[in-house]
């Protein structure tokens, strides 16, 4: 049997971010906004976690062929979220393309966003060309394709690129749908999301029980809470394991551990 490997964080100084990490890294003494889960090879699929004090661009993401083979379609997990955080995910009604190019120069985009209440368990699934921005106070899981195209319709002012040209012509106009609702597998696992790009699931693991995944391609095991362990390998939050593609796959246990499952569908 293929033995799991271990994803590096490579962690990514904002000045969106936040200083107190835990318990998913040690408290840092600059602001830390985001960690990318990297390995000696590309994968198809990134998971980040993504730390903020303050709130991120409004921003749009090309589909596959668009800007490059490969487009941006993304979830986020929400691990917690102070009282009062919200993300954006499209609008609150249906506009036109003008207006949205009128409101993305007036910078009143900012409140044509439909801004959701989050909490923590909470996941929404951001397919590309889907207008969003992650509010303040807010700590999740990013999975998403392995792309880093990204188009601003409004920084709120900060001395960055906007890329009206790109992203107006792309931007869904319509109203999000909100948050993924769970469809259970078992009594402790359930699906999150599925679509082309990827499939993502819960797996909640008390004390002894283990599970027994299939083999999958690009299949990443993000540690979210609790203790357990893949393959004998002792994991904490934090941690995103690789399992092999094919053959024997490692067991997981668990001792009151929650993870997510992702991997890319054939």
């Amino acid at each position: 049997m293929s033995r799991p490997i271990r994803l590096e964080p490579s962690l990514r100084e904002k000045v969106w971010g936040r200083t107190h990490l835990a318990p998913w890294f040690p408290d840092s003494a600059v602001k830390i906004g985001e960690a990318w889960y990297l390995t000696d090879r590309e994968l198809p699929l990134l998971v980040k976690l993504i730390f903020t004090s303050e709130r991120l661009s409004v921003q749009v993401h090309p589909d596959d062929g668009e800007d490059g083979p490969r487009g941006k379609t993304e979830m986020w997990h929400i691990l917690a979220a102070d009282p009062g955080a919200a993300i954006a995910l499209g609008f609150r009604e249906p506009l036109t393309r003008e207006r949205l190019r009128e409101a993305t120069l007036s910078g009143e985009i900012e409140h044509l966003v439909n801004w959701i209440p989050v909490k923590a368990g909470d996941t929404y699934f951001t397919p590309a060309h889907t207008v969003h921005a992650i509010g303040a106070g807010i700590v999740l899981c990013e999975i998403q394709q392995n792309s880093d195209v990204t188009y601003r319709l409004w920084d709120y002012g900060r001395p960055r690129p906007i890329h009206i040209e790109r992203a107006v012509p792309i931007s869904d106009l319509s109203v999000h749908p909100g948050a993924a609702r769970p469809v259970p597998i078992g009594a402790s696992h359930e699906t999150l999301v599925w679509s082309r790009h990827f499939v993502t699931e819960r797996v909640r693991l008390e004390a002894g029980e283990e599970f027994s995944p299939s083999g999958e391609n690009c299949q990443l095991w993000i540690a979210i809470a609790g203790a357990g362990a893949i393959g004998g390998e002792a994991v904490r939050p934090g941690d995103v394991w690789l399992l092999p593609e094919e053959g024997a796959q490692p067991v997981v246990t668990g001792e009151g551990a929650s993870f997510l499952r992702t991997y890319v569908p054939e």
